[in-house]
């Protein structure tokens, strides 16, 4: 049945209420003054992907150019603004980022990798071994105020393990990255919502099913519901549906895939993890050790991929105040592109593997092997372009926009992200990294060729 009182015009309309669409009419309505904008989406805001995120941050990313520090850079300034306007609602922290390793020979390319990123804008590298160890400053448990940036190389296990004792002993290297830490993605959210919606936002729960142009722009949109809206504007913001949505749509074919991540929550009864400690990343690869048993019952269910070398990448952080025995893992050993699908699939061997992965770096959790905590398993996609960065400017039929393909990172990216969207619509001047993540670049047939030699993804 249709709403008579919904309005049947709009300056904007959003097609999606994820953390990009939710961040976008905060920047709409709140930071533009525009009253009239809709956010449009079939389930209830902040539901899908981005109830599902790890809720971390950094400006600690790879070139090749300084387009994804400095967008992380003024994404970080909006968070902190935010969380100063509203007394830290969303419990923005800045412990860090904390990459290790056990291979000395390594050293010397991991610091030159850091140096490297420093230089695109990220802050300086400290450099700190046994003979210069009084420089280094300890994260804040709370709070991101009065935080160093740039990052901070522990060399040496005696001087890592002083402030990390819970790290395996052999550990050679401890990259802590300072301009990072994580946040309530919800909370965030929220707050975005309660400061639009008196601004004039309205949320309508539909689904965009096609767009009307007049004179070959567009005129309006039509919804699920029957419903039409006249707007001059519309975003699309759909999240890990943003490649059938925009084909559908606004007949787009975008070079994008979604790959499946997923999420451990477990209890640390033993507080194995430092309540305090930062987001702890395992720099190398791992072969996990198996019984001969386990060997053959990998073997014959087909996961033999699982007793040779796996990636990198291995994190966890705890989860939740002092109060909290929760801690999160994570280890994408074995990406899977697919469609989206919910509810997502779950690998029922994903929590022991993870869990032994994790015993090499933090020995400690060998304690939870012989009976795993019972595991709560979630996450969602990372909806990513071929070079791994985001869609963020307009499509071909005048007044249609896009914001997507944010990855691993749209809690991070997505002020910024949504800022940068708004300057679109309302033809404000662009900051100098806008042409980076405009879909106009894949319209230079070179464009990827610079990326091609680059195997860094930018990622976890």
């Amino acid at each position: 049945m249709k709403n008579s009182a919904f309005p049947r015009s709009a300056e904007v309309v959003i097609g999606g209420a994820g953390i990009a669409g939710v961040s976008t009419a905060y920047f709409l309505t709140v930071r533009k003054g525009i009253h009239n904008v809709i956010l449009v989406d079939p389930l209830t805001p902040l539901s899908l992907t981005s109830d599902h995120s790890t809720e971390c941050y950094r400006n600690w990313w790879p070139g090749p150019d300084a387009a994804m520090v400095s967008l992380m850079n003024r994404s970080i300034d909006l968070l902190e603004g935010l969380a100063e306007e509203s007394h830290n609602t969303f419990l923005l922290n800045r412990r860090g980022y904390l990459f290790c390793s056990d291979q000395t020979e390594h050293i010397p390319s991991i610091i030159e990798k850091a140096e490297a990123i420093a230089a695109l804008g990220a802050g300086e590298v400290r450099i700190h071994d046994s003979s210069n160890n009084k420089g280094y400053q300890p994260a804040a448990p709370e709070g991101y105020s009065g935080q160093p940036v740039g990052a901070d190389v522990l060399l040496g296990a005696e001087l890592i393990r002083t402030h990390f004792p819970f790290l395996a002993q052999d550990i050679a290297l401890a990259l802590h990255v300072r301009r990072a830490g994580w946040l309530s993605a919800q909370q965030l959210g929220m707050y975005l919502l309660s400061q639009a919606r008196p601004r004039g936002l309205l949320v309508k729960q539909a689904r965009v099913s096609a767009l009307e142009t007049k004179g070959g722009a567009l005129f309006g949109v039509h919804l699920d519901t029957g419903e039409f809206i006249q707007t001059s504007s519309f975003v699309l913001a759909s999240g890990p549906y943003l490649k059938q949505t925009a084909q559908d749509l606004c007949s787009v074919t975008l070079p994008i895939e979604t790959e499946l991540h997923l999420k451990i929550a477990m209890r640390d009864s033993s507080r194995v993890l430092d309540r305090h400690a930062p987001l702890v990343i395992w720099n190398e690869p791992l072969k996990l050790s198996w019984g001969e048993e386990e060997i053959d019952f990998l073997r014959a269910d087909g996961q033999t991929h699982l007793l040779s070398e796996l990636p990198p990448g291995l994190h966890t952080r705890p989860e939740g105040g002092m109060q909290s025995d929760i801690v999160l893992l994570l280890w994408e050993y074995n990406a899977r592109t697919m469609p989206p699908t919910f509810p997502i699939p779950i690998d029922p061997l994903y929590p022991e593997v993870t869990l032994r992965g994790l015993c090499r770096m933090i020995p400690g959790f060998a304690k939870y092997l012989h009976k795993i905590p019972r595991p709560r398993v979630d996450g969602g996609y990372y909806t990513k372009t071929p070079e791994n960065r985001p869609l963020i400017g307009r499509l071909p039929i005048p007044g249609t926009f896009i914001l997507g393909a944010l990855s691993g990172f749209g809690i991070m990216a997505a002020c910024a992200s949504a800022e940068l969207i708004t300057g679109h619509i309302c033809g404000d001047p662009l900051p100098s990294f806008a042409q980076a993540f405009s879909p106009s670049r894949y319209q230079d047939p070179g464009y990827l060729e610079q990326f091609r030699a680059w195997h860094d993804q930018g990622e976890l």
